[in-house]
């Protein structure tokens, strides 16, 4: 971790610090990404097999996953990940239950309005398996979807070198009530549910966080399907007091760390001793973890401990960040919750670790990254429904609302929206000459 203070360093040093780029700024991998998709486009199933071998080394008969293979899943995993994988369903299902999007309608002089909720007909669920397998993000995506109404669910993910799915994977979705689970993954995968291939349906939304080649295919096949976001590397901001255990913020900090060397890691507090104390502390934690590397790597390059004038300063510089986790771990975080503008999730106290959101709490984990939580949301029902409008003028409320309709018509020199009204107002033969 690197030390900078907003007494001492620059505005363009601490706002460098906040910002992790553009991830997605890779020319050639967008390249091909462009070819694979276009590809899958093109020839279907024989470009995904030549995909599964060319970047799985893997020749399969079959994409989607058996019943066989389920059940030997059912049988590898021990009876505690089932009861975590239950509790987690459970609650990431009635966190979601309580605010369902419904149809509405509203009456005004004369006029019925209102919007007809549906939801999408095919989703399409993306789910990591290469670095670490996420399980986790499975649910956090397929439960929103289903409970929003979404029929039929679908998941692609990558097959290990000797052609299975990982079995953790494949139990979380038989719980959480996947229809079907295809082994692809990469931008192969994204292009087979965008356009569909001669075994698999395309789908309406692609949604699940991935690599660079999943990213950009997203990106490349939006507006032939509906993406939720373009996910970059995670990211968690620490507002800590003097109050705050060192070991705790630390822990926490390596548990973003781990994901990959990419990953932002950032402690904002006004104690010097605080994080002097957590970077000793990094350094006691890190030779413990099976990813040390990574996380050695991802603490030179996107670990900084930012030290502020006080906790206002703090959380001024949150807003800029815009970050996909923020802990508040101080001594009263509760009034500090309204001075947060723009993160996705907001852990408060020092028993909400960011892990507990990420596996057990309800809310869906699949935030936005990269400073879009200034603009977008964590996924949630409403990414899985369409709203359609409904209008039912009376013949009185036409007639009330008619001139006025024909006026804004005019000053935009649209004669034919004006006499689609005016044609009302008369009848027979030569009416609207």
């Amino acid at each position: 971790m690197r030390f900078l203070a907003t007494t001492s360093s620059t505005p363009g040093e601490i706002r460098a610090a906040l910002t992790q780029g553009n991830s997605l700024d890779l020319p050639e991998v967008e390249a091909a990404v462009r070819e694979i998709v276009q590809d899958v486009r093109r020839r279907g199933d024989a470009a995904l097999h030549d995909c599964l071998r060319r970047f799985s080394g893997v020749a399969l008969s079959d994409f989607a996953v058996s019943e066989a293979e389920f059940a030997a899943a059912e049988a590898f995993v021990d009876a505690p990940y089932l009861a975590a994988v239950d509790l987690a369903i459970e609650n990431v299902r009635a966190f979601h239950e309580t605010h369902r999007p419904e149809s509405w309608s509203m009456e005004r002089d004369g006029a019925r309005l209102g919007q007809r909720v549906r939801p999408l007909d095919r989703v399409g669920v993306v789910v990591p398996a290469g670095k670490a397998p996420l399980p986790s993000t499975l649910l956090m995506a397929v439960i929103p979807a289903r409970t929003a109404g979404v029929p039929e669910i679908v998941v692609s993910s990558a097959p290990a070198p000797d052609g299975s799915a990982n079995p953790y994977t494949l139990v979380a979705a038989r719980r959480a009530g996947v229809d079907r689970f295809y082994k692809l993954g990469g931008a192969h995968g994204v292009a087979a549910l965008a356009y569909g291939t001669e075994t698999i349906r395309k789908v309406d939304k692609i949604v699940g966080p991935g690599g660079p080649y999943t990213v950009l295919a997203k990106r490349a096949v939006f507006g032939q399907v509906d993406i939720e976001s373009l996910p970059g590397p995670t990211e968690v901001l620490i507002i800590a007091d003097d109050s705050a255990n060192p070991i705790w913020i630390a822990a926490d900090l390596l548990s973003q760390a781990e994901h990959g060397a990419d990953s932002l890691c950032i402690l904002l507090t006004p104690s010097e001793s605080l994080g002097r104390a957590v970077a000793a502390e990094l350094e006691r934690q890190i030779p413990r973890l099976s990813r040390q590397e990574t996380v050695r790597k991802c603490l030179a390059a996107h670990g900084w401990t930012i030290l502020t004038r006080d906790l206002a300063e703090a959380c001024a510089l949150a807003n800029e960040c815009a970050p996909e986790h923020l802990e508040l771990v101080v001594r009263d975080p509760e009034p500090l919750l309204d001075r947060i503008h723009h993160a996705g999730a907001i852990f408060v106290g020092g028993y909400t670790p960011e892990p507990i959101g990420d596996y057990i709490a309800g809310p869906s984990h699949i935030l936005p990254t990269g400073g879009t939580a200034r603009f977008s949301s964590p996924l949630h029902v409403d990414d899985f429904v369409t709203r359609t409008s409904v209008i039912h003028y009376s013949r009185e409320c036409f007639e009330r609302e008619a001139r006025h309709v024909i006026r804004l018509a005019e000053a935009e020199t649209l004669d034919a929206h004006a006499a689609a009204i005016r044609v009302r107002f008369c009848s027979g033969a030569g009416c609207g000459e």
